[in-house]
């Protein structure tokens, strides 16, 4: 029985690239696999033609006897096809773990770098403004003394897997595929302890507290975080330790409030210092400072202390003190104070029709002039 043209078989153009070879055998691989197709004596013979002419075009040297000399060509180079899917395993192993995601997986590392780790730390208002220097007692794995961070009791070491052979995989056959799983035995290490460390019970790491230090810039706010490289949990075998996050979180001011660079507060003053203007004693982050207020201040003016906020974080720039000026209008009047705004309410009511009276005039002299 005469064999199909293998470029047929693929779908391919006689001068295909290797890339569109693969590509091509990987879909009639999928298409036709035994474990889709059980039963199918027709699939079973179509994945056998698609991995015999695979076999033939992806080889440089094999694609160009077939191209010059066809299937009798090939027989002087000792391939004859294949014979049963155990036979296009063993060709194949690779090709297919690439296509099929059961990639040989070499031993991985005995080594394994140390978790990051995550701190919360709860700062005052003022302290976010002008920043911090503090330390930290902070909870984490570190290297056993003991053993070193091997694991092992002293004059032991890790020996290789017996399960895996050290390969941290285990491989189980499914027809003429290897299905690989991670190594019960050793957890992927490739690697396990046979007499294991009394301090660290083989673990290679003990829980300790320790102490890091930690300078707050000025300018965070809750929600900023400060990476400390290198403070996290050790690594096991000498892997390298993981990093350190502190996570900010400001305290509520009583008085102030933050609007991004910016302080805000409100200052209340009473309606006599509004009419007539004073100069008030008022919080900020460096002390008390004196506001000026102007003669004839209406409620809700805003009034600034230039660069007295907060100091940004990416630049030289510094916020405001903003204050918005509340005026008090009072409640409990002594009888003398009512008389006093009484005549000054008539003196204003006279004040108001001198100026009516008098733009009048000017109008009627404007008519007859």
């Amino acid at each position: 029985m005469n064999k199909p043209d293998y470029y047929d078989v693929l779908g391919v153009d006689r001068n295909a690239e290797s890339k569109e070879i693969k590509k091509a055998y990987r879909k009639l691989a999928l298409k036709y696999h035994p474990d889709r197709n059980q039963g199918d004596r027709e699939a079973e013979e179509r994945f056998k033609e698609a991995a015999e002419a695979y076999e033939v075009l992806h080889d440089q040297e094999k694609r160009q006897i077939y191209d010059q000399f066809g299937h009798e060509g090939l027989q002087g180079t000792g391939f004859n096809g294949f014979h049963g899917f155990e036979d296009i395993s063993k060709s194949f192993s690779d090709i297919f773990d690439d296509f099929f995601g059961m990639g040989r997986r070499r031993s991985q590392s005995w080594t394994t770098p140390g978790r990051d780790l995550r701190y919360d730390l709860e700062i005052e208002f003022a302290e976010a403004a002008t920043g911090k220097e503090m330390e930290l007692n902070i909870p984490r794995l570190e290297t056993c003394e003991t053993c070193n961070g091997s694991g092992a009791s002293s004059g032991t070491g890790p020996q290789t897997c017996p399960t895996c052979q050290g390969m941290g995989q285990v491989y189980q056959t499914r027809g003429f595929f290897r299905l690989s799983t991670t190594c019960p035995e050793c957890g992927g290490q490739g690697k396990v302890i046979i007499d294991p460390c009394p301090d660290c019970h083989g673990k290679g790491r003990v829980e300790k507290e320790k102490t890091v230090s930690l300078r707050i810039p000025p300018g965070v706010d809750t929600g900023s975080r400060l990476r400390l490289r290198g403070e996290g949990e050790a690594g096991l075998q000498g892997g390298p330790r993981g990093d350190l996050y502190v996570v900010i979180h400001v305290r509520p001011h009583e008085f102030f409030e933050r609007e991004g660079d910016h302080i805000f507060c409100r200052i209340p003053i009473s309606m006599v210092d509004a009419v007539l203007g004073a100069e008030i004693e008022v919080p900020t982050l460096n002390g008390d400072q004196i506001l000026v207020i102007p003669k004839g201040t209406q409620n809700g003016r805003v009034l600034r202390f230039k660069g007295a906020g907060f100091p940004n974080l990416r630049g030289k720039r510094q916020g405001d003190q903003v204050m918005e000026i509340k005026v008090l209008i009072p409640t409990d009047l002594t009888r003398g104070q009512e008389e006093l705004l009484k005549e000054f309410a008539l003196l204003e009511e006279e004040k108001r029709k001198k100026s009516w009276m008098s733009k009048a005039a000017e109008k009627v002299k404007e008519a007859l002039a």
